[in-house]
C-alpha cells in the first residue's frame, strides 16, 4: 500500500510539473511543418552548451549574461564557419567585421546588456588567453551581442563584472535550456510584454541529411504581437502603436543565434541567417528604427573546422549546395518564430528600476483567443 501511495505521489508530482510548463507547445500551439529535436532547444545540436548568469539585486538591478559554446573543443584552435546578418543595425555587436571578413568564429558567444559589452569582450579575451593551448595567441576576436535592458534595469550602474561573464561560461551545459527571465533576458521586454531568453530546434528527415538546427534568442523588441498569424497584440490592445498619435517608444533589439551541424560555408550561413528575420516578422516584429536586430549563424560540422595553425596550403571540404538549403531555411524561420514566442511564454512579471513593471504575457487570455 505504501509503495502504491508513493507511486501516486510521484505521478501527481510529474503531472503538476508538466502542467506548469510555460512553453508554447505545452498549450497546444504548433509552429510550422518540421519536427523538433528532443529538447526543442539549441542544445539539440551535438556539442552545444548554454549557460546563464542572472543578477536580480535590490529594486533596480535586473540584468545578466548568457553564454553559448558552439563546440566542446577549444574553439580558438578549431574555429567554426560563421556569418552575421544585420536586420537593423542600431546595436553594438562586437566582433562583426572579422567574422564578415574571414567567415569564422573563434570564441564562445556572450549575450548581455548594451553597456556591458566591453566587459564581456574583456572576459572572452581572458578566457581565450588563459587556455594553455593558446599560449602563443596575441589577437582574439571576441563576439558579444547585446540588447538594452534599461527599462527594468539600472543599466547606467554597470554592475556586471568579468567574473559574472566567467560564471555564465562556467555554467554552460548541454541539455535543457532555461528560458524567460534569466541571463541576458533578465531585464528585457518584447512586443509589449516581458521578454527574455527563448530557444527551439528542428531536425531534418534522414533522407535530407538528418541535420539539426537550433536557435536561441534574447528578445527585446517592439511591434504588434502575432502568434500563428493571429494579431494577439492588437486583440489585447497592447502593442507599440496603441497610442498612434503619441511618440513611439524606443525598441531594444533582438539577438538571434543559429547553430546547425549541417555543412554550410559562410556564404550560405549568411543566407540562412537572413531567414531568421522572417521568423521575427512572423511574431509581429518590424525591425524598428531603434532596434538592433542581429543574427549569428554557425555550422559545427567537424569536416569544416578551421585550424588556428596548419601547414596545408589548400582547404578541402564538402558543403551543401544551394539546391539543398530550403529545408534549413524553413527550419530557421520556424525555430526563430517559436524561440521568440517561447521567450514570452516563459517570462514572468518583473518590477525594476524606478518602479518600471514588465508584465508577463497573459497566457490564459492568449490561449483563449487562439482557440477562438
Amino acid at each position: 500500500m505504501k509503495n502504491i501511495l508513493t507511486l501516486l505521489l510521484i505521478l501527481i508530482s510529474v503531472y503538476s510539473l508538466s502542467a506548469q510548463k510555460k512553453r508554447a507547445r505545452d498549450f497546444g500551439i504548433d509552429f510550422g511543418v518540421l519536427k523538433t529535436g528532443p529538447l526543442n532547444a539549441i542544445t539539440d545540436v551535438p556539442g552545444v552548451k548554454v549557460g546563464h548568469f542572472t543578477l536580480n539585486e535590490g529594486t533596480d538591478i535586473r540584468t545578466g549574461v548568457t553564454a553559448i559554446l558552439p563546440i566542446e573543443e577549444n574553439i580558438f584552435q578549431s574555429k567554426v564557419p560563421a556569418a552575421i546578418y544585420v536586420g537593423n543595425g542600431f546595436g553594438k555587436l562586437a566582433g562583426y567585421t572579422q567574422v564578415e571578413e574571414l567567415g569564422s568564429i573563434e570564441t564562445p558567444i556572450l549575450l548581455t546588456n548594451t553597456l556591458a559589452v566591453s566587459t564581456a569582450i574583456d572576459a572572452l579575451v581572458d578566457y581565450t588567453l588563459n587556455n594553455p593551448e593558446n599560449k602563443d595567441v596575441k589577437s582574439v576576436n571576441a563576439v558579444v551581442g547585446e540588447t538594452n535592458d534599461g527599462g527594468l534595469n539600472d543599466i547606467r550602474a554597470r554592475v556586471l563584472t568579468k567574473e559574472d561573464m566567467f560564471k555564465a561560461i562556467k555554467n554552460a551545459k548541454s541539455g535543457k535550456v532555461e528560458e524567460g527571465n534569466v541571463g541576458a533576458g533578465t531585464g528585457t521586454m518584447c512586443l509589449g510584454y516581458k521578454g527574455g531568453i527563448g530557444t527551439a530546434s528542428r531536425v531534418l528527415p534522414k533522407s535530407k541529411g538528418g541535420y539539426t538546427l537550433g536557435v536561441l534568442v534574447q528578445s527585446n523588441f517592439g511591434g504588434v504581437l502575432q502568434i500563428g498569424g493571429i494579431p494577439v497584440g492588437q486583440m489585447l490592445g497592447n502593442h507599440k502603436f496603441k497610442n498612434i498619435d503619441e511618440a513611439y517608444k524606443e525598441d531594444g533589439s533582438c539577438m538571434m543565434v543559429i547553430i546547425t551541424d549541417a555543412p554550410l560555408n559562410a556564404k550560405n550561413l549568411k543566407r540562412l541567417a537572413a531567414r531568421a528575420m522572417l521568423g521575427l516578422s512572423r511574431t509581429g516584429g518590424m525591425a524598428a528604427n531603434g532596434s538592433g536586430d542581429y543574427v549569428i549563424a554557425i555550422s559545427t560540422a567537424k569536416d569544416l573546422r578551421i585550424p588556428y595553425s596548419t601547414s596545408e596550403i589548400f582547404e578541402t571540404f564538402k558543403v551543401l549546395n544551394n539546391n539543398n538549403l530550403d529545408l534549413l531555411f524553413q527550419a530557421c524561420v520556424e525555430t526563430t518564430e517559436e524561440a521568440i514566442i517561447n521567450s514570452l511564454f516563459a517570462a514572468e512579471d518583473s518590477e525594476g528600476f524606478n518602479g518600471f513593471k514588465g508584465k508577463a504575457l497573459p497566457i490564459e487570455k492568449v490561449t483563449e483567443l487562439l482557440k477562438k
